[in-house]
């Protein structure tokens, strides 16, 4: 999917969110755990029937279904074929933040892009360009970077300055001369909106994929105001406040109503 693509549906949809799935069977209606051979599809299932209107991807947690082995990649494969072949037109991102030398990311690169079929995949770039080209070669399908995450931890590197800059900006300095670098993203936190004008700076044309909006406290405001360009080219993450937003049976209507907030929140701010 092209970024042109993505574009058409925010403008289409009136929303640049971006829908996270990370099922935990802890947290899941009890009564669908209780009648359900596969709780955690037919619980992704549903909430993704009901809010796919409202969103323009969507993000999958891989570590929330590789965690139950071969049955969890199995639900993790079907619920990807399902979502792709019922709702083409979203963006569909595997949250697997996968990161090795070329040998090894070429065929994370053919497990994800080509015997399941997502749009784009979460890098960790620490171990530089040629752990990140083989994601790359592919058309139409993006690498997105982990540049400055929201989480504590986040300052131990990302944040860490050498004699020029921080680690992160050296990240996405050094990440834009590779090779199809046009088909890179990042990742950077809602927490860390005050950021964001100068991350835009250094890549005024690439996606964000923007998690933190929500539970962890982030700004939406903040986000689209020092990280829109003249495409957006933002994708706002909210999991657990449209995952978990009920815990009935009604838990998909409950999780259409959350996410309706989010998507009339970005509806104004697009206006504006």
């Amino acid at each position: 999917m092209t970024t042109q693509t993505i574009f058409e549906q925010i403008q289409l949809k009136k929303s640049f969110l971006c829908l996270g799935l990370d099922p935990d069977l802890d947290k899941i209606p009890s009564h669908l755990v209780a009648s359900s051979e596969e709780p955690l599809f037919d619980f992704c299932k549903a909430i993704v029937d009901n809010v796919h209107h409202l969103c323009v991807s969507v993000k999958i947690n891989t570590a929330f279904f590789e965690a139950y082995g071969v049955a969890g990649f199995a639900t993790l494969n079907k619920l990807a074929d399902y979502i792709k072949s019922h709702y083409p037109e979203l963006f569909l991102i595997a949250d697997a933040k996968r990161g090795d030398i070329g040998n090894t990311s070429l065929r994370y690169a053919k497990a994800f892009f080509e015997a399941m079929p997502f749009d784009a995949i979460t890098i960790a770039p620490y171990m530089g360009k040629d752990s990140v080209e083989p994601f790359l070669t592919y058309q139409d399908k993006h690498a997105i970077l982990l540049a400055l995450t929201s989480n504590e931890g986040a300052a131990d590197f990302q944040l860490k300055a050498n004699d020029k800059e921080v680690l992160y900006k050296q990240v996405l300095k050094q990440s834009q001369n590779w090779n199809n670098a046009s088909q890179l993203m990042y990742v950077v936190g809602a927490t860390k909106a005050e950021h964001l004008s100068e991350i835009r700076k250094l890549v005024p044309e690439s996606f964000l994929l923007v998690p933190g909006v929500g539970a962890q406290g982030g700004s939406l405001e903040d986000v689209y105001t020092h990280g829109a360009n003249e495409n957006i080219g933002l994708l706002v993450n909210s999991s657990r406040g449209i995952l978990y937003a009920g815990s009935g049976e009604d838990f998909a209507e409950s999780a259409l109503e959350a996410a309706n907030v989010l998507q009339q929140q970005m509806e104004n701010l697009l206006r504006a």
